[in-house]
């Protein structure tokens, strides 16, 4: 039997099922295809903003950072340093504490990264229940292809394979077809999950390496506030005090 003739005996129900498998396909592939382009650029865009970004950590100034996140903005990396540093710089520019802000500067990475997740893991729930849901789906078309088959049987009154074969191929087809359509969406889910994971390590690493450089380095501090007893004394009472707190 060709394909063509398979289709010719395809019932409604079938028709409807193969349909469906192929509408998720084609939204799985293109949920694939966005996340890849995404994740791709977001690494070559972090790979640049690193050099500048470890510049800082040894000494580079405040506004340099700010610029190289605003040409990386795709960067995982740079969108919570980018939160840090904002918070950060309207202090120092306000002439407030700078010790005082470690808890806004803190917050504000943290929020960040969680919004960068949030992002980072938009379409892997449709990619997830694509990849649990097709082949049950194609199971519908395989109880199809059974009826299918079972009603050619009792209108001819025969049941040879020439009557059964169509409703049997049908079924067999839709079984593959949901397999088929799960497998890429179950290994791309996978896949981008643990690119995810990654990602959020470079993210907490990166953050904790901000606030390491911001406020418990006197001599960055010194640069950006000035006396660096003071600084030190005030970074042993916010160290004092939230010690006193636990």
């Amino acid at each position: 039997m060709t394909f063509t003739e398979l289709l010719r005996n395809v019932g409604l129900f079938g028709a409807a099922v193969m349909c469906c498998l192929i509408a998720l396909s084609v939204f799985s592939v293109a949920v694939i295809v966005d996340k890849h382009r995404r994740f791709r650029l977001a690494v070559r865009q972090s790979e640049i903003f690193k050099p500048m970004y470890t510049k800082f950590l040894h000494g580079g100034e405040v506004q340099e950072l700010i610029e190289a996140v605003q040409q990386n903005q795709n960067s995982h990396v740079a969108q919570v340093v980018s939160a840090g540093i904002l918070e950060y710089d309207g202090v120092r520019q306000s002439g407030g504490d700078p010790v005082a802000s470690l808890e806004l500067v803190t917050s504000a990475l943290r929020d960040s990264i969680s919004e960068t997740l949030i992002q980072l893991k938009r379409g892997l729930g449709f990619l997830a229940t694509i990849g649990s849901t097709a082949p049950f789906i194609g199971l519908f078309g395989t109880v199809a292809g059974i009826i299918n088959a079972f009603r050619n049987i009792a209108a001819t009154g025969s049941g040879g394979m020439s009557v059964v074969s169509g409703g049997i191929a049908e079924a067999l087809f839709t079984t593959a077809l949901g397999i088929f359509v799960a497998i890429p969406a179950v290994v791309a889910f996978n896949h981008f999950t643990g690119r995810i994971e990654t990602f959020h390590v470079q993210m907490n690493r990166a953050s904790s390496q901000l606030v390491n450089c911001l406020f418990k380095v006197p001599q960055v501090m010194e640069r950006e506030f000035g006396d660096s007893q003071v600084v030190e004394q005030k970074v042993k009472a916010m160290e004092a005090k939230a010690h006193a707190a636990r």
